[in-house]
């Protein structure tokens, strides 16, 4: 029996993502510096991804 082929994954790894994760999202704030040393990481505002 033969494999799906939506179920490949080789191709899947260039997709972009639309979700950043905790410490992307921090790093983009720093570089837009809407981040403070000491801010608190739960409730990040709401970012996109960088194009």
């Amino acid at each position: 029996m033969s494999q799906h082929p939506s179920y490949k994954s080789s191709s899947s790894s260039a997709v972009k993502r639309n979700v950043l994760k905790r410490f992307e999202r921090v790093e983009l704030l720093k570089k837009r510096g809407e981040w403070k040393d000491g801010d608190r990481v739960v409730g990040l505002k709401k970012t996109k991804p960088a194009e």
